[in-house]
């Protein structure tokens, strides 16, 4: 089967995956751009678990305080690599998942990944974070998170 270029490169822009891997979701998925994605989740899940070993030698901390200044949130993302630290996405990602736990406190990490992405209820945080590590092709981690609140709130 053939798969135009055209077709890769918009599940390429709705994953952020790259484009050989896009290519064989798409070929995996006789050109069903709904059935690649779920392909390309699920091998997220493997391209994780492969990853599993490395060693974190960079990272950032994500925060987010509430408009009413009630409420804030860190979160530590970690990386292998300043590379993917600097990463804009990346970024934007540690900033996401401590709006998350501003949203909807945990008790710890692993309670944590376990919520529902308030953004897209559909998938769980850890989902977020096999996403990354197969997009930036690091082992991406959630170290350590904090949530603080003015009078239990």
């Amino acid at each position: 089967m053939v798969i135009d270029t055209s077709l890769v490169k918009a599940l390429r822009d709705k994953t952020g995956v790259s484009v050989m891997a896009c290519r064989k979701a798409l070929l995996d998925s006789k050109g069903d751009m709904e059935k690649a994605i779920l392909i390309l989740q699920k091998e997220g899940v493997i391209v994780a678990g492969k990853k599993g070993t490395r060693d974190f030698g960079a990272g950032v901390i994500g925060s987010y305080v509430h408009s009413t200044g009630d409420i804030g949130a860190m979160v530590e993302l970690l990386c292998e690599t300043d590379f993917v630290a600097k990463n804009i996405e990346f970024k934007t990602l540690a900033y996401d998942l401590a709006m998350q736990l501003a949203a909807i406190p945990a008790g710890s990490v692993v309670e944590f990944l376990e919520q529902e992405f308030i953004k897209a209820p559909e998938k769980k945080v850890q989902d977020l974070i096999n996403a990354a590590t197969q997009k930036f092709g690091e082992r991406i981690e959630v170290g350590d998170i904090s949530r603080l609140s003015i009078l239990g709130r």
